[in-house]
């Protein structure tokens, strides 16, 4: 049996954080959490430096890291975004895909499978997200619109069929078709969420009436009040405030959205229904400079600067360059959360809206041992999956193994 004791650690709890606690795993489960040191015989033991012992962090709305995109088509690009991830404290991701054509969504497919098996050292996979093709033309934001149609049921079940990987798939609900289209994504036990859309109030009340659930990257390419003739009209945004059934993702990089929105969010929805996503593009963990959005070989050309992805002539962000621990960071010191909280936002919140939470999403006993450890920063000292180190500063004097 593989035994590790954490110690000397705050560790955050989903219900408080307990001041020099331990957690002792074993063969990658948490097997108890408790105060002062468990002082297990034959155990690895990771001596925490009284920093704080966090879930590990869940990405759920990802394009790639690190210089990779997971529409590259190798799985060794989605391998390599996944170690990016890892190192700044994510433990697992859903890899996306914006639209694309269906002869790259086989490519990454097959990639995601091959990757899958061979993951070790980053971020684990929890499925797939597909965001689009279905979207308001309007709303289009950074996808390619070559790529743009409306859901045709012998064509997204033509996709299903060829994989049992997705659990999400973000669309338009207004567009015709699109309404059929969450019903059978839902029965497949897939979640709709909505994106990319120019949906009126009463379109979103009928789209969570058939199965979408939740709202993707809020604020970011949907609609809000708009005016006709006389009259105005709820869009998305109000829609996603108002409606207590659907949960939300946002984009907490600082540049998609100010302040005062992170904190209107968190306010209106709270930490349970709010998820921080870091929708980032290969260029997350890179330096500024022109890239790629999408993949290599069929991709869009961005600029990132500023600490953000846009379009070459600055018209429209373009996906973000964020990492998981500065979107916790932004959360605390942007938006003046407090820290439990904006670490809900980034492990269970996202955790549940995936259908993740009784595997992982927070320190509990028979959980995956998925654990990041990081100072009053948000800086990453430790990642952890299923009770293995895949990146830590051992080598210097933050954390040491005893």
């Amino acid at each position: 049996m593989e035994r590790t004791e954490i110690y000397n650690g705050k560790i955050i709890t989903p219900y408080r954080i307990i001041e020099k606690g331990s957690i002792l795993i074993e063969d990658g489960k948490i097997k108890q959490v408790r105060e002062g040191n468990a002082e297990v015989k034959n155990a690895v033991r990771i001596n925490a430096h009284n920093f704080y012992v966090s879930p590990g962090f869940i990405d759920i709305h990802t394009h790639g890291a690190g210089g990779y995109d997971y529409l590259d088509g190798t799985a060794e690009a989605m391998l390599g975004a996944s170690r990016m991830q890892a190192v700044h404290g994510v433990t697992s991701v859903v890899p996306t895909a914006s639209a694309t054509s269906y002869e790259e969504l086989l490519t990454l497919f097959d990639n995601y499978r091959e990757a899958k098996q061979k993951n070790i050292t980053g971020a684990q996979f929890l499925g797939i997200h597909l965001e689009g093709p279905y979207f308001s033309m309007k709303r289009k934001g950074a996808q390619d619109q070559k790529y743009i149609i409306n859901p045709k049921r012998e064509e997204y079940k033509k996709i299903l069929d060829q994989t049992d990987d997705i659990i999400r798939w973000s669309a338009a609900p207004e567009l015709d078709g699109a309404l059929e289209f969450g019903r059978y994504v839902s029965s497949r036990g897939i979640l709709p969420s909505i994106a990319h859309s120019d949906a009126t109030y009463d379109e979103v009340v009928l789209a969570l009436e058939n199965g979408y659930t939740h709202v993707t990257h809020l604020y970011n390419a949907m609609s809000g009040i708009t005016r006709k003739n006389c009259y105005r009209y709820g869009g998305v945004i109000e829609s996603a405030f108002l409606l207590d059934q659907l949960t939300v993702e946002i984009i907490a990089d600082g540049s998609h959205l100010p302040p005062c929105l992170l904190k209107l969010a968190y306010k209106i929805k709270g930490p349970s229904r709010v998820a921080l996503i870091t929708d980032s593009m290969r260029g997350a963990g890179m330096g500024p400079g022109e890239s790629i959005v999408g993949s290599l070989k069929h991709g869009l050309k961005v600029i990132i600067e500023d600490g953000v992805a846009k379009l070459p002539d600055r018209s429209v962000f373009a996906s973000s360059v964020a990492t998981a621990d500065l979107l916790v960071r932004n959360m605390v010191e942007m938006a003046g959360v407090p820290l439990a909280d904006a670490v809900q936002m980034m492990t269970s919140t996202p955790a549940g809206i995936s259908g993740f939470l009784q595997q992982k999403g927070t320190i509990t006993e028979g959980k995956d041992a998925d654990i990041v450890i990081f100072d009053e920063r948000i800086n990453i000292k430790a990642t952890i999956i299923k009770g293995r180190e895949v990146w830590s500063t051992i080598n210097g004097s933050d954390i040491n193994r005893q």
